[in-house]
C-alpha cells in the first residue's frame, strides 16, 4: 500500500490524459497536478498512522456528490485493459480518486464563492434601488441613475433588466477595455458562459452570439449601427454609461437617443453616471426623464488641503517633484509599513510622470519602502498591468498616473491619494486645424473623483496639492468634448445618416459655430461635399469608413489605383499611435539599431518598414527570434504592430463592403492549400487555441495573483517570462504562414514606382495639410527651423520625427540654387524645392508638425490644390491663396500646367470609373506612367509663402480679363468670369490670367499655319483648338510635352549678348552657345 501511495501521477500523466480525456474536466493542469500532490501527501500521511484507506469505497462516494452528465459519468470509468495505455490499475484507481476529489473541491469551492458574490451584490448601494430602477424603467421612457463612485450601477442594472425580462440590452462604455472587463465580470456574476448570453463588441472584436441578451460596445460603435438601422430595432434597452465624461460620440449618441425615443414608444433608455450634472440632463430630456440618485459605498476619507499655492510649490519651468517625495515621507513616518495601503498620484503627463519617478528613486535608495509603478496610455499593455500586481511584504506600490486612473482603471489597495490638481487635455483649434495639448486645473467633478479613489477599499487619506481657495474656484464640470475636438468625422456622418443641418441638431451642448463652419468648409476642400453640402461620391463613401477623412481618403485613391494593399497597411500604420516608445530616441543603441528601417521620405514610410520588418520577424522559421525583444532593441512598442494587424483586416472589410475591394475569403485561403496543408493547419489552430485558453481562461475573471519585484519600476526590466503572449496567439490564429507572407509583400514598396504612387495616394489623402519652409531656414539650427502651414505660421518639426533628426535632406544645398537676376536668395531659383504633408499639427510646449512626409514641391502643389490662379502667360501661379509659384519663363510654366491640368482630368475620370465600376481601358496605366514622368521633372522655379498683405495686391477683381469661347483646356466645361478675383475660369479648380502683374503679350507665331499675332495663352489654344484640332490638348499625346528640357544639377545662369537673353544652361553647353554664334 505504501509503495502504490507514492506512485506519481506526472510519470503517467500524458496517458492519463488520453485514457480520461480530461480537457472536457480540468482547465488549469497545474492547479490540478498541485491539488494532486497535497492529496497524495494527506494519503501517504494517514498510511503512515495505520488509517485504512479503501479506494473503492471513497470513489464511488466521490461520485454520488459530484455532478456529472451521463455521457461524461462514462468517460470517467475504469478503462479496460486494453485501453489502459500500460498504466498500472491500481494508478487508474487512484488517479480517479484524486481527479473525483478535486472535482468535488472546486464544485464546493465554487457554491461558496456564489454564496459571497450573492452576499457582496446584496451589500451594494444600488441593490436598496434595485425593485424603484425597474419600476421607472418600466414607466417611463428615460431613467436618469446618478450613482457615486462604488455603487455597483455598471454591473448590476444590466443584470436587472435581464432577471425582469428584456431580452436585447446595448450596454454603452466611452473605452474599449471597459467594455470586455464589464462584460466578464457580468457573464461571471450571472454565471453565464462569456460570449454567449453576455457579450461585448468594440473596434477591434466581438465576442457575442445572435441569442446574446447583454452586450457591452463602445459610444462609437452603437452609431455605426444606427447608420445601418435607423431605429435600433435589436434593442429594447439602451444604457449609455459614464455619460458624465462627455465624450464626442456620447453627446451625439443622446441627440439621436431623444429624436428615436420619438418614433419607438417601446424603447427604454437608461443614462448613468457618477458626477453627473442632473439638472443640464433633466432638463434635456423634460418630462420623459425620471432621476434616481444612488449613495456610494466609500470609506471615509481625509482630505488635506496643501497650505501653499501649487503655483508657487511649482516654480517656473519644470514640475517640483518635492512636495510629492515629502508626503511619501509623511506616510513612511506616520503609518506602519506592517498597515496595508498604497499611494495613487495624479499628475497631468508623461513628463510629470518621470520627475517623480526619479524623485523617488532617489528618495527610495535608503527607505527601500516604495515601488514606483508609472501608468500611462504610452505605456506598453505589460507595464501598464503592472500596477495591478502586489508589493512584497513591508513594501507600498506607488503609482504616478495620468486622469486615466479616475475612471478607466481601479486599482484595488490604495489608500492615500496624492492629487496635483492639474490635467493635460487636448483642445482643437479649426481655424489652423491644429489640436493643443495644454495643462488645465481639472474640474471640482474630477478631483471628486480622485479622492474618491482613496476610499474603496477602507478608510483613506486624499493629499490636494493646492489650497481650499483654488478647490473652491475650479469649474464644476470638465468641458464637454464636441467643443474641443475636430468634427469632421462627426459631421460627415451626421449627413449620411439624412440629418444635412448640423447647425439645427439638437445636441445637449452644441459644438461653437465657427467650429462647424470651418468643419463644412474643411470637407468642401477634401472634396466630401457639394458647395450646397449634399454628400459628393467620395464624400458618401468617406461616411462609411469610420477612420478620419485624410486617411478614408488614402483607401479609396489606393483601390483607384490598384495599390490598395500597401496603401491598406500604411493607413494602418497611421491610425494607431507611434510606434516609438518614450526611450526611442533617448537611446543610442535603439537609434543604431532602428537606423535601416528609417526612411529619408519621411515618418509614414519609416513606420511602414517597421511593420513590414515585425512581419518578417514574426513569419521566421527561427523560434528563438522574438519579436517582443525585437522591438524592444529598436524601442518600439509591439502592442502597436498587432493593432496595425487589426485595423488592416477591419480596414479591407470596410472597402469589401463598400465594394471597392472583392473578397479574398478565409474559406478561399484554405482552398488553396494541399490537403497536407490544411491538415497541418487544422492542428496548428487546434493547438493554438488551447494555449489560448490556458493562457487567457476566458470562462474566468479573477486575475492571477502577481507580487511585484523591488526593482520593478524599471521600465527597461526585459519582462521576457517565458509565457505564452495572448496576443501572438490571436495574431497566428487569424493569419497562416501564406496569409502572413502575402502581408509581408502587401507591406512592401518594391519599386520606385510603387512608393512614388503611395506617396502620392498619401498626399493626395492629407491634402491641404500642407507646410512650406521658412526661407531664413538655411541660417537656422535644426531645433529653430520654421514652417508655415495655410493658417499656422512658425511651427516646428517634431524633435521625435525623422526630419527633425535628419533636416539637411529639406534644405537647398548651393549647388541646388541656380542664380538669376529675377530671383533672389530669399525665393531662390532651383529644381529640388519640396514642401512637407503632414498628418497632424500638435501645440505642447511649441506648435510641431506631426507624421510628415516630403514632396517635390510644384508638381504636388498643382496636381492637388482647390484653386489654382495664374497670370496671362502662366509663369506664375498662386496655390490656394497661399503659395506662389515662379517658373523660369512662361515656356516652362506653360508646359508644366498643361501636362497638370491633363493629369488632373485624368485623376478625376479614373476615380470615377472605380466609383462606378465602370471600364476605363488603360487609363490608369497612361496616368501612373505620367504621373511618374511629372515627380521626375527638373524644372526652375520659385517656392514663396504669401501674405494677407501680398494677396491684397495680386488680384485684377471680378469684372476684369475674361476671355469668352471655347474651352481648349476642359471642354465640358464652359469658360465664365471669376467673380471672386477676376480673371477667366478654365475648370473648377483653375482661373485663368486674374494676377495683376501679367507681362506685356508678345507677338506669337503659330507652329501649324502662318498667323502671327499678340496672343495670350488662353488665346494661343483656343486657335490651335479651332484651326488644328488634331494638334489640340485634348487629343495630343505626352510627345508635345518633351519640350520641358530637364535642368542638369550643375547648370547656372548665363546672359548672352548677342541673344539678348538669360539662359539656364551647364558650362559645356555655355561654350557650345558660343562656338554657335561664331559660326
Amino acid at each position: 500500500m505504501s509503495g502504490t501511495s507514492s506512485m506519481n501521477f506526472e510519470k503517467y500523466i500524458y496517458d492519463l490524459r488520453r485514457i480520461f480525456r480530461l480537457n472536457d474536466f480540468i482547465s488549469n493542469y497545474d492547479d490540478f497536478l498541485a491539488f494532486a500532490k497535497k492529496f497524495q501527501a494527506v494519503q501517504k500521511k494517514a498510511i503512515a498512522a495505520n488509517k485504512k484507506i479503501d479506494d473503492d469505497e471513497l470513489l464511488c462516494k466521490l461520485r454520488s456528490k459530484v455532478s456529472l452528465s451521463e455521457e461524461n459519468a462514462k468517460k470517467l470509468e475504469m478503462p479496460k485493459e486494453k485501453n489502459s495505455r500500460g498504466v498500472p490499475v491500481e494508478m487508474l484507481k487512484k488517479f480517479l480518486v484524486a481527479l473525483f476529489s478535486y472535482m468535488d473541491f472546486k464544485e464546493n469551492e465554487k457554491v461558496a464563492k456564489l454564496k459571497k458574490l450573492k452576499e457582496s451584490q446584496e451589500n451594494l448601494p444600488i441593490f436598496t434601488y434595485k425593485d424603484e430602477i425597474l419600476k421607472s424603467i418600466g414607466e417611463n421612457r428615460i431613467t436618469i441613475i446618478a450613482g457615486d463612485t462604488g455603487c455597483g450601477k455598471s454591473t448590476q442594472v444590466p443584470q436587472y433588466l435581464m432577471n425582469a425580462g428584456y431580452t436585447c440590452i446595448a450596454c454603452t462604455q466611452p473605452r474599449r477595455l471597459a467594455c470586455i472587463s464589464l462584460s466578464k465580470r457580468v457573464a461571471y456574476e450571472t454565471q453565464n458562459k462569456f460570449g454567449e448570453k453576455i457579450g461585448y463588441q468594440i473596434r477591434f472584436e466581438r465576442r457575442r452570439q445572435k441569442d446574446t441578451v447583454i452586450v457591452f460596445l463602445t459610444e462609437g460603435l452603437l452609431l455605426r449601427q444606427v447608420t445601418t438601422d435607423p431605429h435600433l430595432s435589436d434593442y429594447d434597452v439602451i444604457v449609455l454609461d459614464e455619460i458624465h465624461e462627455r465624450h464626442l460620440h456620447g453627446d451625439f449618441l443622446l441627440g439621436i437617443l431623444k429624436c428615436l425615443i420619438l418614433q419607438r414608444e417601446d424603447l427604454k433608455v437608461v443614462l448613468m453616471s457618477a458626477t453627473i450634472n442632473i439638472t443640464l440632463f433633466s432638463d434635456y430630456f423634460g418630462d420623459m426623464a425620471h432621476v434616481i440618485q444612488v449613495p456610494g459605498r466609500l470609506y471615509p476619507i481625509k482630505v488635506n488641503f496643501s497650505e501653499v499655492p501649487a503655483e508657487v510649490e511649482k516654480g517656473k519651468g519644470k514640475m517640483n517633484p518635492e512636495p510629492y517625495v515629502r508626503i511619501l515621507q509623511l506616510i513612511d513616518t506616520k503609518f506602519p509599513s506592517t498597515e496595508r495601503g498604497d499611494v495613487l498620484i495624479f499628475v497631468s503627463g508623461f513628463n510629470e510622470i518621470n520627475t517623480i519617478l526619479d524623485a523617488i528613486n532617489v528618495y527610495n535608495e535608503k527607505a527601500k519602502k516604495w515601488i514606483p509603478l508609472p501608468l500611462h496610455s504610452s505605456l506598453s499593455i505589460a507595464d501598464q498591468d503592472k500596477v495591478f500586481d502586489y508589493p512584497p511584504e513591508g513594501m507600498r506600490k506607488c503609482v504616478i498616473s495620468t486622469n486615466i486612473a479616475e475612471t478607466s482603471v481601479t486599482i484595488d489597495g490604495i489608500r492615500f491619494v496624492i492629487d496635483s490638481g492639474m490635467v493635460k487635455e487636448m483642445s482643437y483649434d479649426s481655424t489652423c486645424k491644429m489640436q493643443r495639448l495644454k495643462e488645465f486645473w481639472v474640474s471640482k467633478a474630477s478631483a471628486e473623483q480622485r479622492k474618491g479613489r482613496a476610499g474603496r477599499t477602507g478608510p483613506g487619506v486624499c493629499y490636494r496639492l493646492y489650497t481650499e481657495a483654488d478647490y473652491n474656484a475650479l469649474a464644476d464640470y470638465t468641458t464637454p468634448e464636441i467643443q474641443r475636438v475636430p468634427l469632421d468625422s462627426l459631421l460627415l456622418q451626421m449627413i449620411s445618416m439624412g440629418l444635412p443641418d448640423a447647425r439645427k441638431f439638437p445636441f445637449i451642448e452644441a459644438p461653437v459655430d465657427e467650429s462647424v463652419e470651418f468643419t463644412i468648409y474643411g470637407l468642401k476642400q477634401h472634396g466630401a461635399l457639394t458647395a450646397d453640402e449634399k454628400l459628393t461620391t467620395v464624400g458618401s463613401l468617406l461616411s462609411k469608413l469610420p477612420v478620419d477623412i485624410q486617411i478614408g481618403k488614402m483607401l479609396i485613391t489606393g483601390s483607384m489605383f490598384h495599390q490598395i494593399e500597401p496603401a491598406l497597411s500604411l493607413a494602418a500604420t497611421l491610425s494607431v499611435q507611434s510606434p516609438m516608445t518614450n526611450y526611442a530616441y533617448r537611446d543610442a543603441d535603439c537609434e543604431k539599431m532602428r537606423s535601416d528601417l528609417e526612411s529619408d521620405h519621411g515618418d509614414p514610410i519609416t513606420f511602414l518598414n517597421c511593420f513590414r520588418e515585425w512581419l518578417e520577424v514574426k513569419n521566421s522559421r527561427d523560434r528563438g527570434v522574438s519579436s517582443r525583444r525585437w522591438c524592444k532593441l529598436r524601442g518600439l512598442e509591439e502592442q502597436r504592430f498587432y493593432e496595425m494587424s487589426k485595423i488592416r483586416t477591419q480596414f479591407k472589410d470596410l472597402l469589401v463592403d463598400s465594394g471597392l475591394l472583392k473578397s479574398d475569403s478565409h474559406r478561399a485561403a484554405m482552398e488553396n492549400m494541399t490537403s497536407s496543408e490544411r491538415a497541418l493547419r487544422h492542428g496548428e489552430v487546434k493547438l493554438l487555441k488551447s494555449l489560448k485558453r490556458s493562457a487567457n481562461n476566458d470562462d474566468g475573471l479573477e486575475r492571477k495573483k502577481k507580487y511585484l519585484k523591488p526593482d520593478t519600476w524599471r521600465i527597461d526590466n526585459d519582462d521576457e517570462r517565458g509565457e505564452h503572449d495572448v496576443r501572438d496567439i490571436d495574431f497566428r490564429l487569424k493569419n497562416t504562414q501564406s496569409q502572413l507572407q502575402s502581408l509581408i509583400s502587401a507591406s512592401t514598396a518594391c519599386s520606385y514606382t510603387d512608393l512614388t504612387i503611395l506617396k502620392l495616394i498619401l498626399a493626395n489623402g492629407l491634402y491641404p495639410q500642407v507646410a512650406v519652409s521658412d526661407e531664413f531656414n538655411h541660417c537656422k539650427s535644426t531645433g529653430e527651423k520654421l514652417y508655415h502651414t495655410q493658417n499656422k505660421p512658425y511651427v516646428f518639426l517634431h524633435p521625435t520625427s525623422y526630419f527633425g533628426n535628419h533636416h539637411d535632406i529639406l534644405q537647398l544645398t548651393d549647388a541646388d540654387i541656380v542664380p538669376h537676376p529675377k530671383f533672389n536668395s530669399r525665393t531662390p531659383l532651383s529644381t529640388n524645392h519640396q514642401v512637407l504633408f503632414y498628418m497632424s499639427l500638435l501645440e505642447t510646449n511649441k506648435p510641431y508638425l506631426v507624421n510628415t512626409m516630403r514632396m517635390p514641391a510644384a508638381e504636388s502643389l498643382l496636381l492637388f490644390a482647390n484653386h489654382l490662379h495664374s497670370n496671362s502667360d502662366l509663369s506664375r501661379v498662386i496655390c490656394d491663396s497661399w503659395i506662389e509659384l515662379r517658373f523660369v519663363d512662361s515656356q516652362v510654366g506653360e508646359t508644366v500646367l498643361c501636362r497638370m491640368i491633363k493629369l488632373r482630368g485624368m485623376w478625376e475620370r479614373l476615380m470615377k470609373s472605380r466609383i462606378e465600376d465602370l471600364s476605363v481601358g488603360n487609363l490608369e496605366d497612361e496616368l501612373t506612367s505620367l504621373l511618374i514622368k511629372t515627380m521626375n521633372f527638373r524644372v526652375l522655379y520659385s517656392v514663396r509663402r504669401l501674405l494677407p498683405a501680398d494677396l491684397k495686391t495680386s488680384y485684377v477683381g471680378p469684372g476684369n480679363n475674361y476671355y469668352p469661347g471655347d474651352n481648349p483646356f476642359v471642354k465640358e466645361f464652359p469658360l465664365s468670369p471669376d467673380d471672386n478675383v477676376g480673371g477667366t475660369r478654365l475648370s473648377s479648380y483653375f482661373t485663368y490670367d486674374c494676377l495683376i502683374d501679367s507681362p506685356f503679350v508678345e507677338d506669337w507665331e503659330c507652329p501649324h499655319c502662318e498667323l502671327v499675332a499678340p496672343l495670350s495663352a488662353l488665346q494661343k489654344y483656343q486657335h490651335i483648338d479651332a484651326a488644328h484640332p488634331k494638334e489640340s490638348l485634348l487629343v495630343a499625346s505626352t510627345e508635345g510635352e518633351q519640350q520641358i528640357k530637364p535642368v542638369a544639377s550643375n547648370s547656372t545662369s548665363y546672359y548672352c549678348e548677342e541673344c539678348q537673353k538669360t539662359l539656364i544652361i551647364t558650362p559645356v553647353e555655355v561654350l557650345r552657345h558660343k562656338k554657335g554664334h561664331l559660326k
